[in-house]
């Protein structure tokens, strides 16, 4: 019994090899990106559901890129505070601002997917840049950055949206660790051909990509996925490419409690359940693999069976997984977190654990 088990966990360190160096590698050790500028005309759009404290903070970022033909479509999405008069405020500031005034809809209260739509159609220009209204642009470069990827055949682009740093926060640093491994992920297979998801804090696509696909029509009744239910169906080898770029980050304010975060990564989770079935499949194995490699080691050594092997296929796995994520850490500007590594992925291990069996028994909350 004792060595099947060391079987499997040798098993489970190759897989996890794979993994950590030969797909997320693709990522990790690629060579820092260049781009060229394009002065492809830009729509940037934000959705917004009483933002008020946000979007008077951040629109004027938007306002202010260094890029020669965009326009910003602002979508009030039903607030009920104080959000729609500050959009008809920079209306009339920004000659460049188009307000798109949503009221709540039977069929489709409260789904920002409908909210969204109608900002799709009211844009002016094809290639359009998505953020959120709790999200900033890192620099005045950051339309620049992102359209400098579209290509004839490069359609859709996958940008990074990072989180804001909180000093003495350990949530933080867990909040961003999870957010730089997402990244290496969806990043990675994009660049292996097998695009599955992006953020919406910081996407672009060509607006004919929204309706080949139907726009959000297969997945409208799912609250969440405006984003990654949206790339999962229209992403492809062909018209996908990525943008990494320290110019092209947007930055989002994290969670400050355990519970928020908890919640939040449970709609995420639950949202990753409508992925295609391969995609699921190559997640469920990472995550899988990751939870044995914590429990077969522990009851190899509590029998002290192979010992010296199960340290050595121990230390094998950290060394390679530390120098994937480290690399790619780098590109993405979050060196700070792995000093943390090994701690940080046990606590997220167990919580992507938690996620999924409280899940299992109760359905999240979709609306964020």
């Amino acid at each position: 019994m004792l060595l099947i088990l060391l079987c499997l966990f040798i098993a489970v360190v190759v897989v996890q090899f794979l993994y950590y160096v030969v797909f997320f590698g693709k990522f990790s050790f690629a060579k820092p990106q260049t781009s060229t500028p394009k002065r492809v005309p830009i729509s940037v759009i934000v959705c917004a559901k009483n933002e008020e404290e946000n979007v008077k903070s951040f629109v004027p970022l938007l306002a202010e890129q260094n890029y020669p033909d965009y326009e910003i479509v602002l979508i009030d999405d039903a607030s009920s505070d104080e959000t729609l008069e500050i959009f008809e405020a920079f209306e009339k500031q920004y000659s460049n601002v188009k307000l798109v005034k949503v009221e709540n809809n039977e069929a489709f209260w409260g789904n920002k997917k409908f909210a969204l739509t109608l900002g799709i159609k009211a844009a002016k220009n094809e290639y359009l840049l998505f953020t959120d209204a709790d999200c900033y642009p890192k620099s005045n470069d950051w339309i620049k950055e992102i359209s400098a990827q579209f290509t004839q055949q490069k359609t859709i682009v996958l940008g990074y949206g990072a989180y804001e740093k909180i000093k003495n926060s350990f949530l933080n640093k867990i909040i961003r660790f999870e957010t730089l491994l997402t990244a290496t992920q969806y990043f990675s297979w994009a660049k292996l051909g097998k695009p599955y998801m992006g953020v919406g804090r910081n996407m672009a696509y060509k607006r004919e990509e929204f309706f080949k696909v139907r726009g959000f029509m297969d997945h409208m009744k799912i609250r969440s996925g405006d984003d990654d239910l949206f790339i999962n169906q229209a992403a492809n080898a062909k018209n996908t490419t990525v943008c990494y770029t320290p110019e092209s980050f947007t930055f989002s304010k994290p969670k400050t409690t355990f519970k928020d975060w908890f919640t939040q990564k449970r709609r995420h989770v639950a949202t990753a359940q409508h992925y295609k079935a391969s995609d699921r499949t190559q997640l469920a194995i990472f995550y899988a693999t990751q939870l044995l490699f914590l429990i077969l080691p522990i009851i190899l050594l509590a029998f002290q069976f192979q010992w010296i092997i199960v340290l050595s296929l121990i230390g094998f796995r950290y060394l390679f997984a530390w120098l994937s994520l480290g690399f790619a850490a780098g590109k993405l500007k979050e060196k700070d977190v792995m000093y943390w590594f090994p701690i940080i992925e046990i606590v997220l291990i167990f919580t992507q654990l938690n996620v999924f069996i409280t899940n299992t028994f109760s359905k999240p909350v979709q609306w964020k």
